[in-house]
Parts: structure tokens; C-alpha cells; sequence
């Protein structure tokens, strides 16, 4: 007799007249404004803009979904497009499936874009919504959950998964909650990023390179643990050897970067120095760049002067 156990909600979506309301969507959501909200503190303490960050998540949200839908349709094809299959089945993004390595890669295009428009460096902003991207994880990893899905092994620990549907190939059961590992995992990320960040003083994309790496090392091993069909190279889950690789790059990232360009931006918004200052963002920017003094920069430092003298 299982004394405790997490329960699987009786269905993941409500209805409002005809309009459904689908908690898998519903995780998604908070979790982007979760990521906009701290993204947007973290940038205004860099000296960014209030609103830059929102205004590039336009850009970046939607590639990200994209990106992860195509991510797990093309890694998984044969739900969608061998026999028996609805390939229509493949644009039913609230059914789940968001690969996060696709979410990632073409998110990150769609965030260059952004910055490029509004004339600030990728990185920079990469470093500020980083920790903001694994709290948003975590928070849509309870999406699975509504779905009764990407679950492990059969368990009888107290948190054990209580599965109750037995659709798509489910066997009812007590399986290991890999949604809320991979949600704790995400979580702890997010917080070793502030921290880093504040300690070490992280620039250029280290601090976004620390929670690719991190989260990485998660996810690895939580991997180990699904029972969900996957596709193997070597006898190794395909999703496996993609954390490895992707972990090596940002380890390698965090090295490079370090050595060729320590610290961290004195300027990430040009535009903002330049209202501060009341000159040009294109002084600002050759300031930076040049590793001189903006003009704000300056003008503390001549008042400094003026009231020492």
C-alpha cells in the first residue's frame, strides 16, 4: 500500500465555454515572464534600459518555440510521420514536446536579432536572462506533469509519480518524477548563476556559458533516468550525448572568454549612457570598446575631483 505518492492532475485541460485552458501552456507562459521580469532587474543593474529585454524576448520567445518544436519533431520523426501517423499531429505543440537544445539555438537567433536592432551586445543580454531561463525551465517542466508525461523508472519512494492514464503506451503506475528533478536542477542553475555572477563578476556570456554547463551536468543524468523512447547512438540516449557535447562547448566558452576578454562590459546599452551623459551612443560604444571611460563615466569622475579639490 503506497502511504504517499505525487498525483497526476485527473487532466491537463480545463474548459472555458469553448475556449481550453491548458496547463502545459499555461507553465510556458509564466515561465517566459518569469525570465522577462529578473532578465529585465538583472539588465537595469548592468545600466540597461527598463524594457530592452522584453523588447528582444518579442524576437526570442517565438524562434525559441519554434526551434524546440522542430528540435523534437525532427529528433523523434516516426511519431508524426511513419505509418499510422498524423503528420498535422507534428504542429500540436500544447500535446508537449519542446526540445530545449532547439529552443536554445534558434532563440539565441532570434535574441541576435533583437540586440542587433536595438545595438547592444548579445552576450551581455545572454548574461542577464540566463538565470531567468532556468527558472522559466523549471516552472515549465510542471508542464509534463499536466501531461502525465517524461517520467522514470517504476519506484516506490514516497515521492514516487502516480501515473493514471494509459494512453500513448502509458502502463499506470509509480514511476520516478524526472519533470520535478530536472525542476529542482533548474532551479539550483538559476541560483548558481546569481551567485557566480555576483562573486566573480561575469561578462561576455560567461554567465549564460555557466548555466548552459550546469544545466548540462543535470541533465545528463536525469536523462539516464527516463523510460520514454529515444533514439540511441552507441547504446546512449541521443538527448545524452547532445548534454555532453553542448557542455563541453560552454566549458571550453567559459576558458576562451576568461582569457581573451576578462571582466565584464562597462557598457551593455549605449543609448542608456548616452541619456545619462547626454552624448552619443556611438561614443559610448568606441569607449567600451577602446577600454576608455564613457562619458558618464567621466563626468562622476570630474565631479569627484571637484568637490575633493
Amino acid at each position: 500500500m503506497e502511504l504517499s505518492y505525487i498525483p497526476s492532475p485527473s487532466r491537463g485541460v480545463l474548459y472555458l465555454g469553448p475556449i481550453p485552458l491548458r496547463g502545459y501552456a499555461f507553465c510556458i507562459i509564466i515561465g517566459v515572464f518569469v525570465a522577462v521580469w529578473l532578465g529585465n532587474k538583472r539588465w537595469i543593474a548592468r545600466g540597461g534600459r527598463a524594457g530592452t529585454v522584453a523588447d528582444i524576448a518579442v524576437w526570442a520567445v517565438p524562434f525559441g518555440l519554434v526551434g524546440g518544436r522542430l528540435y523534437h519533431v525532427i529528433t523523434d520523426y516516426e511519431l508524426y510521420f511513419s505509418d499510422g501517423r498524423d503528420w498535422v499531429d507534428a504542429f500540436k505543440v500544447w500535446e508537449g514536446g519542446l526540445g530545449i537544445w532547439g529552443a536554445i539555438a534558434l532563440g539565441a537567433l532570434g535574441a541576435w536579432i533583437g540586440a542587433r536592432r536595438r545595438g547592444i551586445p548579445l552576450p551581455a543580454y545572454a548574461d542577464a536572462v540566463a538565470p531567468g531561463i532556468a527558472f522559466a525551465q523549471a516552472i515549465g517542466r510542471w508542464g509534463n506533469w499536466f501531461n502525465q508525461e517524461l517520467y522514470g523508472h517504476e519506484t516506490h519512494v514516497p515521492w514516487a509519480l502516480h501515473i493514471t492514464s494509459s494512453e500513448g503506451g502509458r502502463v499506470p503506475g509509480y514511476y520516478h518524477p524526472t519533470f520535478l528533478y530536472e525542476s529542482l536542477w533548474c532551479v539550483g542553475v538559476g541560483l548558481l548563476v546569481i551567485w557566480a555572477d555576483r562573486r566573480f563578476k561575469l561578462g561576455h556570456g560567461r554567465a549564460f556559458a555557466l548555466y548552459v554547463a550546469a544545466y548540462c551536468a543535470g541533465r545528463s543524468w536525469i536523462e539516464y533516468m527516463r523510460v520514454d523512447d529515444a533514439h540511441h547512438i552507441l547504446g546512449v540516449r541521443l538527448n545524452v550525448w547532445t548534454a555532453l557535447i553542448v557542455f563541453l562547448l560552454a566549458v571550453t566558452y567559459l576558458v576562451v572568454s576568461s582569457k581573451k576578454r576578462p571582466g565584464r562590459e562597462a557598457v551593455v546599452e549605449p543609448e542608456a549612457v548616452a541619456e545619462v551623459a547626454g552624448g552619443e551612443p556611438e561614443a559610448a560604444a568606441e569607449a567600451e570598446d577602446k577600454g576608455e571611460p564613457s562619458d558618464a563615466e567621466t563626468k562622476d569622475e570630474t565631479e569627484s575631483a571637484t568637490k575633493k579639490s
